[in-house]
């Protein structure tokens, strides 16, 4: 089994570039199939998911040619099938995004039911509701989504939470419909808005993307496009924490600092010195952390998916902090893992009290979800001695090239498949 093997200690100083949104690239891609002409993306990250992603677009006839690691171009006029079900995209949650493209294309489309990191349930009503309003007749049957429709029709669709997924899945599906569609309590996410622009350079007319009401009038054609997907807000953010729990000197670079304004609030909250310029931030962290609360919010409010890594730093930090998360109610499985780190944290529900520790200490330690991993190894970097992070497929969904990156900043941190290779390093495994 492939792990981390990680050596503690050091603050992390540098410069690291941040990738393309994992998040965006799933609902471009997606939005991709949604013109038979050719699509240039750039600027995606070479992770696994959209890799996945990628391979189960090819299985139903999508020609896809990967001009470099970070460039495709795809080609969607040969689709021979609408119905999506290999064992590879029963794997990641953005599987669903087809359903929304192709029920927009073609109206009609099958996708597995999506899998992804257990976090907690994400029910999928709001994706039935919202196709349901624009026409379709939505069932599943033998673990698909079959959704279908004589014509979709605009329609007046309120979320009754916002929902990320949902608001990106009748966006698509109504960029093909006739007539106006209104979605109201939307989700404003970067990478709803990054797909919102994808498709009106495809020649799409939606307006709102941002804001709680997105207005789309259904077009009968979309066309080819050159499109660079936004930078990763979770990636800048990983980083961001990861310079504050090492007490460490990191400038993330190719990042939309408006993107990161709710994590760069809280680093400021928690000690930080944080330095803004156009395109990247400065994350110091010079001085003792201090205690802080925080819940997770929708955009622009503070990220589920930073929950991990600020609650690794809060239990570095001087008092006692709250986490609340309000999003996913199964988000604080890696606190066990923590624990076996030194950290005191005691979970309650959907909170999480932390009395900040002098350290954390070296162990042995799993990656539960993606986020929860990377924030794992945060831990071990700002940890005294050796850990080794196991499962970090996980990860690798999501982080392109991370130990490298990391080492960039002066981190010692290698991956290994075999005990035999862990025993080569200079380090010894305690």
């Amino acid at each position: 089994m492939e792990q981390y093997v990680v050596e503690g200690g050091n603050p992390l100083v540098g410069e690291v570039e941040i990738g393309g949104a994992k998040n965006a690239a799933l609902a471009i891609l997606a939005a991709s199939v949604m013109t038979d002409e050719t699509v240039l993306i750039e600027n995606m990250p070479d992770v696994r998911d959209t890799n996945i992603l990628l391979q189960a677009m090819q299985s139903i006839g999508v020609i896809v040619d990967r001009v470099d690691p970070h460039t495709v171009k795809v080609n969607a006029s040969h689709i021979h099938d609408l119905v999506i079900e290999d064992d590879f995209i029963k794997k990641i949650r953005a599987s669903y995004y087809l359903l929304g493209a192709l029920l927009g294309k073609y109206n009609k489309a099958e996708v597995a039911l999506p899998g992804g990191c257990n976090i907690g349930s994400r029910p999928i009503d709001q994706h039935i509701k919202g196709f349901k309003a624009l026409g379709a007749d939505v069932r599943i049957e033998h673990g698909l989504i079959i959704t279908e429709a004589p014509n979709l029709k605009g329609s007046h669709v309120y979320m009754d939470v916002v929902s990320v997924g949902a608001t990106i899945n009748v966006m698509m599906a109504a960029a093909m419909a006739d007539g106006m569609t209104i979605i109201e309590n939307a989700a404003k996410e970067p990478h709803v808005v990054d797909l919102a622009n994808f498709l009106n350079s495809m020649g799409a007319n939606i307006k709102g993307a941002g804001t709680d009401v997105i207005r789309i009038r259904g077009v009968q054609k979309l066309h080819k496009t050159e499109y660079a997907i936004i930078p990763d807000q979770i990636e800048a953010g990983t980083f961001m924490f990861a310079a504050a729990a090492t007490q460490g000197d990191v400038t993330v670079k190719n990042v939309i600092p408006k993107h990161l304004e709710s994590i760069s609030a809280k680093l400021m909250e928690i000690g930080c010195e944080v330095e803004e310029s156009d395109d990247a931030v400065r994350v110091v962290a010079s001085r003792p952390l201090t205690h802080t609360h925080v819940k997770t919010l929708p955009y622009p409010g503070f990220p589920t998916d930073m929950q991990p890594q600020i609650t690794v730093a809060l239990g570095l930090s001087q008092g006692t902090s709250i986490v609340t998360e309000s999003i996913f109610e199964n988000r604080f499985k890696y606190v066990d893992e923590l624990t076996r780190m030194g950290a005191s944290i005691k979970v309650e529900g959907n909170t999480a009290i932390i009395d900040g520790v002098a350290r954390y200490t070296g162990a042995s330690i799993t990656a539960p979800d993606l986020r929860a991993g990377a924030a794992l190894v945060i831990a071990a970097l700002a940890a005294e001695g050796v850990s080794t992070v196991d499962d970090i497929r996980y990860i690798e969904r999501g982080y392109e090239n991370f130990p490298e990156k990391l080492r960039g900043l002066g981190a010692q941190i290698e991956k290994v498949d075999n005990e035999r290779d862990i025993k080569k390093f200079r380090f010894k495994v305690v």
